[in-house]
């Protein structure tokens, strides 16, 4: 299964953007033998538009753009449901072993994510009740990625 991490906001060069490629990087050597290949990250511009509604649907429709036919979508959003790491783990193991060619991790902007897109998503996750800056979402998202494919494999990474 592909995975595409996809977020609102671009992450600058810096220490933010050296640990997400990091794990990122564990990711991708560690997962093909999983069957889950990482693909890429897509980072579109926030939205300039006047109201935050406009924003978000802006943000919405950009990501559908991005969305192939019958790709699992899993939205990041403080609204979600909270999961441990294995339970995270299962559920791309679960897409993955469903015949699910593509998957789209999503990170809206700070206005949030459009709600047309819950009905649209496979799933929806929090990393916590709290509001996260973008950059650390992509840093923890992409953690989480690598953990999954510990968890999946047996190696003692994840130790909970």
């Amino acid at each position: 299964m592909r995975i595409t991490l996809f977020a609102v906001g671009r992450l600058k060069s810096g220490p933010e953007s050296e640990l997400s490629k990091r794990y990122l990087e564990r990711f991708t050597k560690s997962g093909s033998a999983l069957g889950l290949d990482f693909t890429r990250v897509i980072e579109v511009p926030e939205s300039r538009a006047a109201t935050h509604e406009v924003r978000k649907h802006e943000e919405a429709a950009q990501l559908e753009r991005h969305l192939s036919d019958g790709a699992a979508l899993i939205l990041l959003d403080e609204r979600g449901k909270m999961i441990d790491s294995p339970a995270f783990a299962a559920t791309l193991a679960r897409f993955r072993d469903d015949g699910r060619r593509d998957l789209v991790l999503a990170i809206g902007g700070p206005d949030g994510l459009d709600p047309a897109l819950q009905s649209r998503a496979d799933a929806t996750i929090c990393f916590g009740r709290m509001t996260w800056p973008h950059q650390l979402v992509r840093i923890m998202a992409a953690e989480q990625l690598y953990r999954a494919v510990t968890i999946l494999s047996g190696h003692p990474y994840h130790r909970a």
